[in-house]
């Protein structure tokens, strides 16, 4: 295999495998920007996989996937809504709680259904509807169209979503009462927003979104349910994290992706690099694999050690975030 062939299948799998982090991580802003702190991420998309892989199979249907897994993450939206808002339980304790409550679900479907499991390859039409989709001319370009314009389609909607819902937050009457019921929702309030509708319809949409994402990594997988994995691995966790790092605006999160998905993909691809470029990258087959698996989840901590440590507090962290409102005490 030449230099460029590997150059271009690597930054290919960047996205490919990655991809699920932008579904997370967008899901996570829309919900932090009304003002809540959603922890419950991986339990979401792991139910959002599930779901969405299980019913896709049996209609053999691409839409189906999506629409189900959308529903199934926005159901764990609405139960992580009706907690916090309604019954005013802890975000952080309910967040955890439903990524416990998420995995475990997985794992007791999964092996219930046991032997009966679904193979993707059996799915005709849902497995041709997610091969890789070719762009005239832009999927032709050296290097960049096979590494950037030749996917399937989970991953154009993932951009798609991550764009629409940047316009939204930024550029519309509901995406700014949003952003006011994140910062300051005693004055939203006050001026007649409805808090509770607000924060309820955008906790589900964000879950939903999730949800497509878990759905996409699971057809990133092959479909082959393991008894002792999960298929979202980690990523849910990630994706929170990501969200800092991009300064929670949509948009930034296509780069955030790339950067995180860049020290991801060298667990798969780093021996491969060594050997193509012994000169300049050789040092990285001597490094344990062990150290490739850790690595994203050490970058995933320093963020966050380093958001905390920053004495300048001038982002786009929502004020209120997290923090339960009482109209009584207004």
């Amino acid at each position: 295999m030449d230099a460029l062939n590997v150059i271009t299948l690597f930054l290919f799998y960047i996205i490919v495998y990655n991809i699920a982090l932008l579904y997370g991580t967008v899901g996570e802003i829309v919900t932090e920007k009304s003002g809540s702190l959603n922890l419950g991420v991986e339990g979401i998309m792991a139910i959002g996989a599930m779901g969405g892989y299980l019913m896709g199979c049996r209609a053999d249907s691409l839409l189906v996937g999506i629409l189900t897994a959308f529903v199934c993450g926005g159901l764990c939206g609405l139960l992580f809504a009706f907690l916090t808002i309604t019954l005013q339980a802890n975000q952080n304790v309910t967040g955890l709680t439903l990524t416990t409550f998420g995995l475990g679900l997985y794992f007791f479907i999964g092996k219930g259904i046991g032997n009966k499991w679904p193979a993707l390859r059996e799915s005709v039409k849902l497995s041709q509807q997610i091969e890789e989709l070719h762009i005239p001319l832009l999927s032709d370009i050296p290097v960049i169209g096979k590494a950037f314009f030749s996917h399937n389609i989970l991953v154009y909607l993932g951009i798609v979503i991550a764009i629409v819902m940047y316009i939204y937050i930024n550029k519309t009457s509901y995406g700014l009462k949003m952003r006011a019921i994140g910062e300051n929702p005693a004055a939203a309030d006050a001026v007649g927003i409805n808090i509770n509708l607000y924060k309820y319809i955008h906790i589900i949409v964000g879950a939903g979104i999730m949800g497509i994402g878990g759905y996409q990594m699971g057809l990133n997988l092959g479909g082959s349910f393991e008894g002792s994995n999960c298929w979202i691995n980690g990523y849910g966790w990630i994706a929170i994290a990501l969200v800092i790092f991009a300064d929670w605006n949509p948009a930034k999160t296509l780069l955030g992706t790339f950067v995180f998905g860049f020290f991801n993909t060298l667990n798969i691809y780093g021996k491969t690099l060594a050997v193509t470029f012994p000169g300049v990258l050789g040092w990285l087959g001597h490094i344990p694999p062990q150290l490739f698996q850790a690595l994203p989840f050490i970058i995933t901590a320093l963020v966050l050690v380093f958001n905390s440590a920053k004495k300048n507090k001038n982002n786009n962290q929502p004020a209120a975030m997290g923090i339960g409102y009482y109209r009584e005490d207004r």
